[in-house]
């Protein structure tokens, strides 16, 4: 542009009066849209879906787009956030890669299945987006490493989605335990459910809408069989089971509490009952009875067993335990009186708003958030060594600095080959 075509547009610009709305100008109690952090989310199922609301009711948030490699869903996430917005401005990207290319989004809400998790958020620190990624946040050790590096590379705040850190029964059980009022802690017990069997299906044509490259991602290519599909968590290539789905949640929860959020356990060892091969297709585990070690005695016990609505996480100590139940938010105690210092009982885990709120807060103050990468990826591991030595059937030793195993063919299951061409 040279100067007379600048002077002509300024003139203008002057010349034409521009009325804003309100809100645009941080009126009747908004917040500017220049003071807002504009988000874009990437991935909509339905943990999204769950999720979402709780980053629209933030008065400093915008979403600006949505990608999704399923036209229906990305379609009905656009109506969603428009109907919010009350216009028609989310955009649409079937290529996740242009959504991040897009130097006006900020941040991005990542709710994948868990196969896409580490590679979508490495992407996204590499574009400089600042990021909230569902749990879990990698699918093998060295992914997670790989996230922690990439986000301290590039300066990347980010939130893993294990808001129980920020939800008040969870917060309150964590208290207790530290002011000692179970006396010395010694054991974790922590309870999911029996993992579900999938059975035998055959290839079907891809639906219409649906790139199934893209919802592959990383892994190995497989022939669309619906049943694979739709029970992908059970499936040692898209997912690792309730283990990995939800004892996450509760690892999270023990090295929070102990305050080794850059450490971890030395020992690890369990038994399970697989499916029968005949029946199912399925690869987790059903049952299954897993424990840890860290080096000062303490120690985790993990069950997967009864169903859903059965899962908690417990502290016992040598003068009492205190125990919260995910299902309902109740805790409970031994002796009761420890109830009695509870205050408000607050909101479960299904809100997680305050999760968000740190996340934000943290975008603009660039500081940690409450589940940083180190954090969301030493929680995590837990739940990958115990899941490696179930595979294995052996009992083995973890050196938590080192990241490796006593034993060379659970070193090897530490790392996974992507799918080309989703190098990280």
């Amino acid at each position: 542009m040279n100067r007379r075509q600048f002077l002509k547009r300024v003139s203008t610009a002057l010349a034409v009066p521009t009325i804003l709305p309100a809100s645009a100008l941080g009126l009747d109690g908004a917040v500017a849209t220049s003071n807002r952090i504009a988000f874009a989310n990437i991935g909509i199922g339905g943990r999204a879906r769950g999720v979402m609301p709780n980053f629209l009711a933030q008065p400093d948030v915008l979403f600006t787009a949505v990608s999704d490699c399923r036209e229906d869903r990305m379609k009905s996430a656009k109506e969603m956030i428009d109907t919010h917005y009350g216009n028609k401005d989310c955009r649409m990207f079937a290529n996740f890669q242009e959504l991040l290319a897009q130097k006006d989004i900020d941040a991005v809400f990542i709710a994948t299945g868990d196969r896409w998790h580490t590679t979508a958020s490495i992407y996204a620190a590499r574009a400089g987006k600042d990021m909230y990624c569902e749990k879990p946040i990698s699918m093998c050790i060295s992914e997670g490493r790989k996230l922690v590096e990439a986000c301290r590379r590039h300066g990347t705040i980010y939130q893993g989605g294990t808001q129980r850190r920020s939800t008040a029964s969870y917060r309150f059980a964590v208290e207790m335990v530290r002011q000692g009022k179970i006396g010395r802690l010694h054991t974790v017990e922590i309870q999911v459910w029996t993992g579900p069997t999938v059975g035998h299906d055959k290839a079907t044509p891809v639906p219409a809408g649906w790139d199934y490259d893209t919802w592959l991602g990383p892994v190995q290519w497989r022939p669309f069989v619906p049943a694979r599909v739709n029970g992908w968590n059970y499936f040692w290539d898209t997912g690792e089971g309730p283990i990995i789905g939800m004892g996450c949640h509760y690892t999270d929860q023990m090295q929070w509490l102990l305050k080794r959020d850059d450490t971890g356990p030395v020992e690890f060892e369990g038994q399970c009952e697989w499916p029968d091969p005949v029946k199912y297709m399925s690869e987790t585990p059903l049952t299954s009875e897993t424990r840890c070690r860290y080096a000062d005695g303490i120690n985790c016990v993990m069950y997967a067993r009864k169903t859903f609505k059965d899962r908690y996480i417990r502290y016992i100590g040598d003068e009492g335990w205190i125990q919260v139940d995910d299902e309902t938010n109740e805790v409970t105690a031994e002796p009761k009186s420890i109830l009695n210092l509870r205050g408000n009982a607050g909101i479960s885990w299904t809100n997680a708003g305050d999760h968000v709120r740190d996340l934000l807060n943290s975008i603009r103050s660039r500081r940690p958030t409450i589940c940083h990468p180190e954090a969301a990826h030493r929680a995590q591991t837990i739940c990958q060594a115990m899941n490696i030595g179930l595979r294995l059937g052996k009992k083995l030793r973890w050196d938590p600095v080192k990241e490796s195993f006593d034993c060379e063919e659970a070193n090897r299951m530490r790392h996974r080959e992507p799918r080309s061409p989703w190098l990280i």
